[in-house]
């Protein structure tokens, strides 16, 4: 059965999640900061909440986290303990009900971390950034048992073995907890996924296999052997991705994404498959539900 994911934030039900930034905390006294994060963090966990309940009685089987969840944790400057905020143990208790919640109702909770996340860059400072950034996810991924940590191969600064060497070595600097929930995904313009089975293989990662970006940069692979060798790499429920251009595929740029899903691009070699897709598109929570609606009332081909 396909569990279908929604993904961060919500077009029409009224469920918001804040942030802030490191400016605005830059201007305040410790106090101030430290009341307004733990303001922020609150309302996050309880929006959280919402966004489960809603897919809960949508029949949304999975809900990706916005990383900003607990916003600006890992700022160099800016940069916080949840422990050191006003009622840190609230906070916590807070997201692990939404763990408790997610368990009981089935719902899958996962993180895709922003685009500054690249575990590959040559520069060690953008490494140790990486680092700490999957670090502070993973210790929300504990408490809202998420089981997933996508992040893309990263770039191929003009020589993609030796970046995909880096990229090897160091998922090995990762705790045992963020390396359980690391994921890899093949991206629209570096990183196919003949690129990095070889690299989920041998590092046990799984392959979040995105057809549109399989689409949009293609290999040798077809789809149906792509599919297979994603599925190759999970030992527990995989993590597929499905969107659909926004201006069609004779456009110049294909690779952004529609607000809703043409059913044609819904690949028939996932029909019958136990697999979580994740709807990337605009329309959000429209876009997962007129996909669900078309796809058991229309014909598809590829």
């Amino acid at each position: 059965m396909i569990r279908f994911g929604l993904c961060c934030l919500f077009l029409e039900q009224p469920i918001k999640f804040r942030t802030t930034t490191a400016a605005a905390l830059k201007r305040l006294s410790g106090d101030e900061k430290a009341a307004k994060l733990s303001n922020i963090i609150a309302h996050n966990a309880d929006a959280l909440m919402a966004a489960l309940q809603f897919c809960h009685g949508q029949n949304i089987g999975s809900f990706r986290i916005n990383s900003q969840i607990l916003p600006v944790k890992t700022h160099p400057e800016q940069g916080y303990d949840i422990n050191d905020l006003p009622d840190a143990d609230r906070l916590i208790r807070k997201f692990r009900m939404c763990g408790d919640y997610a368990r009981c109702h089935g719902i899958r909770t996962t993180f895709h971390p922003d685009q500054f996340v690249v575990l590959n860059s040559p520069r060690e400072d953008v490494v140790e950034s990486s680092i700490r950034e999957l670090e502070y996810q993973t210790e929300v991924a504990t408490w809202v048992n998420a089981d997933v940590i996508n992040v893309h191969g990263g770039g191929g600064y003009g020589d993609k073995p030796a970046a995909l060497n880096r990229l090897r070595a160091n998922i090995g600097r990762l705790s045992d907890e963020a390396r359980c929930r690391l994921t890899f995904e093949n991206d629209d313009k570096t990183y196919t996924p003949a690129d990095l089975y070889p690299v989920c293989k041998e590092a046990d990662v799984p392959l979040v296999y995105d057809v549109h970006h399989h689409r949009c940069h293609p290999d040798d692979l077809s789809i149906g052997e792509a599919t297979e060798l994603a599925l190759a790499t999970w030992s527990r429920e995989p993590l597929f991705h499905i969107s659909s251009p926004r201006d069609g595929w004779n456009a110049k740029q294909t690779y952004k994404h529609h607000d809703y899903i043409d059913v044609r691009d819904f690949p028939e070699e996932w029909s019958g498959l136990d697999i979580t897709v994740e709807v990337e598109a605009k329309a959000k929570e429209s876009a997962v539900r007129k996909l669900q609606q078309d796809l058991t009332t229309q014909p598809h081909d590829n």
